[in-house]
């Protein structure tokens, strides 16, 4: 009788766990990584105008590696997975972004990205542009 009773309880009790684990993780959930109406130099974001088209692109950059100095003529927006970016103005303000974080780049306005940490930077970035509109532009 105690064996049946103890049985019944775990039964009870796993059943129990098993509804709150369900509960606790959502079958679909969202995070919000960036929200900005400005570029993280501060300048308002705005969009080119007539026909959009949106650009994804992976980045890789190699410990040590450079962009080189580039700008880019339309919206772009970045999210690091992995590594950590060091990005410079040519002014010599610069901005480090770490794996997690996503911002808005610069538009219109020189800048260089360097990888400053002893791994690969991997970056996801969305340019919205226009059908034919270059993304980046080297200085």
């Amino acid at each position: 009788m105690l064996k049946r009773f103890t049985c019944a309880l775990l039964c009870t009790s796993l059943v129990s766990l098993s509804g709150f684990a369900a509960e606790a993780m959502p079958p679909v959930a969202a995070t919000q990584v960036l929200k900005a109406v400005n570029s993280w130099d501060g300048k308002p974001i705005v969009y080119p105008s007539g026909a959009g088209e949106v650009t994804v692109l992976n980045i890789e950059i190699q410990p040590g590696a450079e962009t080189g100095w580039h700008q880019h003529p339309v919206p772009s927006f970045a999210m690091v997975l992995e590594g950590t970016l060091q990005v410079t103005l040519r002014d010599g303000s610069s901005r480090r972004f770490g794996a997690g974080e996503a911002f808005a780049e610069v538009v219109n306005t020189s800048h260089n990205g360097r990888n400053v940490g002893a791994a690969s930077v991997k970056l996801l970035v969305v340019y919205a542009g226009a059908p034919g509109t270059s993304l980046t532009h080297k200085d």
